[in-house]
C-alpha cells in the first residue's frame, strides 16, 4: 500500500489551512517512525468523523436548541445517517462508501480488536496492539473519501 499517494490525496482534499499543514505532518511522521501509527491513528479517526460532517448540513454552523442552548451534533453512525440522507441524490459511490465507513463507528466493547474509532477514543484497546495494517487501512479509505470533501 503506497500510503504516501493515500496522503497526498487527502491534503489535495483537506481545508487548506485547518487540515492540510497536519496532514503533512502526519505524513513526514509516518515516513521517519513507521511505527507511529499508535499514536497518529486517534487524529485519524478525528479527521474522519470532521470530513463525513464537511458533507452535512451540521457543517460549520452552530446548531441551537428552540431555547438557545447549543445542541450536540451527530457523532459516529448517527453522522454518517446524516450524511446518507442528505446526500442520497447523489454519486452512488459515496453513498456505498458511507456504509462501508460505518465499521469504523460501531459500538465497541472491550473484547474487540480495537480497529475503530470507539475503541481508540474510549481506550478500550492499549495502542500498542494497534497495527500499521489497520492504521494504513484508515488512511486509505479516507483518501477514498476524499474527493467528496465539503471543506
Amino acid at each position: 500500500m503506497d500510503i504516501n499517494k493515500y496522503i497526498d490525496e487527502i491534503i489535495l482534499h483537506s481545508h487548506f489551512w485547518n487540515w492540510a499543514p497536519d496532514w503533512q505532518v502526519v505524513k513526514e511522521v509516518y515516513e521517519a517512525f513507521p511505527n507511529s501509527y499508535s499514536v497518529l491513528s486517534p487524529f485519524a479517526y478525528s479527521y474522519l468523523e470532521e470530513l463525513i460532517r464537511s458533507i452535512t448540513s451540521e457543517y460549520g454552523i452552530e446548531i441551537l436548541n428552540k431555547d438557545g442552548t447549543p445542541q450536540r451534533r451527530k457523532v459516529g453512525t448517527k453522522l454518517i445517517e446524516l450524511a446518507i440522507e442528505e446526500n442520497k441524490h447523489k454519486s452512488q459511490e459515496l453513498l456505498t462508501l458511507l456504509e462501508e465507513l460505518k465499521l469504523y463507528f460501531l459500538t465497541s466493547k472491550i473484547t474487540d480488536n480495537g480497529n475503530n474509532r470507539n475503541s481508540v477514543v474510549h481506550g478500550y484497546m492499549h495502542p500498542k496492539f494497534w497495527s500499521d495494517e489497520s492504521f494504513e487501512k484508515l488512511i486509505y479509505d479516507i483518501a477514498r473519501l476524499s474527493k467528496f470533501a465539503g471543506f
